[in-house]
């Protein structure tokens, strides 16, 4: 199995990293991220100039790693084209400090990695840790490997992208996954006037917003304590959705139990 890893925190990111070790473990694996933090970069693909893309020194054996000077979804490009030319079985972007929840998906660089990888035909994982600081990534690294190894095993449709969020809690405490949709919340974002001496700027600020818990939402399944998976941009159809319930409580077991 070859699986591709990206993220929008950055090449040298915590997490990134800890998903990379857990995945090695049962493919090969290349790394291809932007060079610095490109949270909130959405779907954005740079088009106006040129991108540059350097081989790093990877904090792990036997991973080739390369940090580009792009958004994520420019990442996930280039190594499909330049890197990958042979194909990867999966896509994982993450993993994500801070949630991926509801309407911020759209503005998600992490989905926006993933999302490349729907385009082209790929199966794509986005994982995000709702919380920021003092991660607990292992699980999500664990969880990305099982997701990895039934999307393979099982012949899940290659069109397929999952946005997976995980509370930041020890395993004792998760009550279960879930299949969900998309919640909603209410923005309350606001602009930082300043003056450089010359002119005067804008900054916009994210402020704290009003989530609506709705039963069976990834919002709502988070509050549950649970982790949420949800299908984004079409698919799966109804029949996959009902595939990926029935293996939801059998994921959930092999991440409690001892490992593989």
């Amino acid at each position: 199995m070859k699986i591709l890893v990206s993220n929008d925190d950055g090449v040298y990111a915590d997490g990134l990293w800890a998903l990379v070790k857990e995945l090695q473990e049962i493919a090969a694996v290349t790394v291809v991220a932007p060079d610095r933090d490109q949270s909130g970069a959405g779907t954005s693909v740079t088009l106006r100039h040129p991108l540059r893309m350097t081989e790093i020194k990877a904090p792990l054996d036997g991973v080739a790693a390369y940090s580009v000077e792009g958004s994520p979804a420019d990442s996930v490009i280039l190594a499909l084209k330049l890197v990958s030319k042979d194909g990867v079985d999966l896509v994982v972007s993450g993993i994500n400090e801070g949630p991926n929840l509801g309407d911020d998906v759209y503005i998600s660089g992490t989905v926006g990695a993933a999302l490349q990888g729907f385009f082209y035909g790929i199966p794509a994982i986005a994982l995000s840790i709702a919380a920021f600081g003092s991660l607990n990534f292992d699980i999500g690294a664990r969880l990305a490997k099982l997701m990895a190894k039934e999307i393979v095993d099982k012949g899940l449709p290659r069109r397929m992208l999952l946005n997976v969020n995980l509370p930041n809690l020890p395993r004792g405490e998760l009550e279960g996954i879930e299949i969900t949709r998309l919640g909603e919340r209410k923005y309350a974002d606001r602009i930082e006037p300043g003056h450089d001496g010359k002119r005067q700027y804008h900054w916009i600020m994210r402020g704290k917003s009003e989530w609506q818990s709705t039963s069976g939402t990834d919002i709502w399944a988070l509050e549950q304590n649970r982790i949420s998976v949800t299908p984004l941009f079409g698919n799966p159809d109804g029949s996959s959705r009902e595939l990926l319930k029935s293996l939801a409580p059998e994921l959930f077991r092999k991440l409690l139990g001892n490992r593989d």
